[in-house]
């Protein structure tokens, strides 16, 4: 949720009559304060980080269809000229085929398909390819013909319409400076949903209508009233996902990453690797076949063969090793739920399996974080998963529109439009004020593109109301920026 109206309740029917309880005429409890700095807060965050998610939204929408784009796009690639069913050839010689069409490259991996109608792709490193990037060549399993060569991207292997859409979503096709706006995104998304929840859930309704008011949009309702219980249901319905999403994005931030990255390894969260001298480890051989090698005694049926044999099966990787003398490696490509995600290490001069590395004996942290980013990626349920990001996307691109609105609605004649009062954090307890300004600045720290962004809001809000008050000449002697401005809430 990114923005909120507080409707007051002499202007809400639906709100009981009568006065609240307060400690003293005039005086406002420690929660109202609270309330009213987070209704501050809400309302900066609704006017000026609101973009940001909204451009997030809008990309991860268009990621969340890129999958089927890929399919129709890159169809001839991807699909075999062959009716399914006839025999597969060996896949040495469907490696040999790809070599052999494309010579300038170096053999990095392959992958197989479980799909009887799906190409093989052997990936080849070539010279001038972006990082992260190879030149996948698509192979005809049943007759050897080489269907076509594409860009692939990253340990999914995004395809070029997948790879442009994704990139867009990360950093709008900017590069490093562009990462900033989607950890901006992620970052804010969790104060501003669980803000909004909290100011949601407090509002005063009658006590029979309160749990279908919260969860479903209030029946009859008109004007700014219907545009905030849209606003406040759906936001409600989405905030787990949307907050599932927000952690497993900033996993690839900058920032906030590299400390997410100190913190799993901190707890024992980081994803094992391979216990082998010279293997690949998790990343799917990024940067395997970097140096030109000699060909390795065992042949890719070989290998196949030996992982098989501990249990290995479905889509697989077989990773080239980087030099002579190095083992292959084959993983188990399965992303869809139950995942088969087990890897072997397979010695390059006996065929025999030397390593092993089984999903199930993974920390449960670091499965978690594999899921995690599965499910970002659309890709642990396939399909179901896709169309899930998209309802995500669509009801966040929702609650935002109508936030604007709510902010339109209510909106002086003129100018930017009135923020909620402030004052508030100098009428709370210190034994409230510390511990959140603890909180505030360890939040900060981790989350730093939040942390600076909120800075900046205090400093706005100070101007703000230091013009505001020199407007209506009441600023007094010696009264300092923070106590006359309160913080952003």
């Amino acid at each position: 949720m990114t923005s909120d109206v507080d409707i007051p309740p002499a202007a809400d029917p639906a709100e009981p009559a009568g006065p609240s309880p307060a400690p003293a005429p005039g005086v406002p409890s420690t929660w109202a304060t609270l309330r009213s700095l987070l209704l501050r807060l809400h309302f900066y965050a609704g006017i000026l980080v609101a973009p940001f998610l909204l451009v997030a939204a809008t990309t991860g929408l268009l990621y969340a269809a890129s999958f089927q784009l890929e399919n129709i796009v890159h169809s001839k690639e991807l699909t075999t000229s062959v009716p399914a069913g006839q025999q597969r050839l060996p896949l040495t010689q469907q490696v040999t085929a790809a070599t052999a069409a494309h010579p300038e490259g170096t053999l990095a991996l392959v992958r197989t398909h479980d799909e009887p109608d799906a190409t093989t792709q052997v990936l080849l490193d070539v010279p001038g390819l972006p990082e992260s990037t190879r030149l996948a060549v698509f192979v005809d399993p049943y007759n050897g013909e080489v269907r076509g060569a594409l860009e692939s991207y990253g340990s999914s292997g995004a395809l070029p319409v997948r790879t442009w859409i994704s990139q867009l979503h990360r950093h709008l096709h900017l590069g490093e400076p562009g990462r900033v706006y989607s950890e901006m995104a992620a970052s804010w998304l969790w104060l501003v949903g669980l803000g909004g929840l909290v100011l949601w859930l407090t509002r005063r309704r009658r006590a029979g209508q309160r749990l279908r008011r919260v969860v479903a949009p209030e029946r009859g309702a008109r004007g700014l009233r219907k545009t905030l219980s849209w606003h406040g249901s759906v936001g409600t319905w989405a905030l787990v996902g949307l907050l599932a999403l927000s952690a497993t994005g900033l996993t690839w931030s900058k920032y906030a990453g590299a400390n997410i990255d100190v913190l799993q390894t901190s707890i024992g969260w980081s994803t094992p690797s391979l216990p082998v001298s010279g293997g690949h480890g998790d990343h799917g051989g990024h940067a395997a076949g970097q140096e030109a090698a000699a060909a390795p005694a065992a042949d890719a049926d070989q290998v196949v063969q030996a992982a098989a044999g501990k249990g290995l099966s479905g889509p697989l990787e077989v990773v080239w090793p980087a030099e002579s003398g190095k083992p292959y490696v084959v993983k188990e490509a399965d992303r869809l739920w139950p995942q088969r995600n087990d890897q072997v290490a397979v010695d390059a001069a006996t065929g025999q399996v030397s390593a092993e590395l089984r999903f199930a004996d993974f920390p449960i942290g670091a499965k978690l974080t594999r899921w995690g980013i599965d499910v970002h990626m659309g890709v642990l349920f396939g399909l179901v998963n896709q169309i899930v990001l998209a309802v995500l996307a669509i009801s966040l691109i929702s609650v935002i529109v109508w936030g604007y609105r709510m902010w339109w609605l209510r909106r002086p004649t003129r100018g930017f439009g009135t923020p909620y009062g402030r004052g508030g954090l100098r009428r709370l307890p210190l034994a409230v004020a510390l511990p959140l300004a603890a909180v505030a600045i360890a939040v900060g720290v981790f989350l730093p593109l939040l942390g600076i962004s909120l800075l900046a809001f205090l400093v706005i809000d100070v101007v703000l109301g230091r013009i505001a008050a020199s407007r209506a000449g009441k600023v007094e002697v010696g009264e300092s920026d923070v106590s006359s401005a309160g913080i952003p809430g």
